[in-house]
């Protein structure tokens, strides 16, 4: 076998065990939430992770951009609740980084 098939076929292994994993959790995710508990403490945790997940993927961008992003941020969350349309929202902090850049 030549280096090339086996460079392939390594590729199609990793691919593929990539997708069996993901749909596997999303499998054991749908069978597993039939028996976690409709309300309680765990309830409040779950109802809240979505929040917090969001949070770590953007608290990254909003740290390395600085003062710029901190400030982009705080205008798009305060636009987001005066306004409740996320959408506005986003086109103002995607407005502030991008005229700050062309300033600075």
């Amino acid at each position: 076998m030549n280096a090339f098939l086996t460079a392939d076929l390594s590729v199609a292994l990793a691919i593929g065990g990539a997708a069996l994993a993901t749909y596997s959790l999303r499998l054991g995710g749908l069978l597993l939430a039939e028996r976690l508990p409709a309300n309680g403490g765990f309830k409040r945790f779950m109802d809240a992770l979505p929040g917090t997940i969001l949070l770590s993927l953007v608290a990254p961008g909003i740290y390395s951009s600085g003062a710029l992003g901190g400030a982009a941020a705080l205008a798009t969350a305060l636009c987001a609740w005066k306004t409740r349309n996320i959408l506005f929202a986003m086109l103002v902090g995607v407005g502030m980084v991008a005229a700050g850049r062309m300033i600075f």
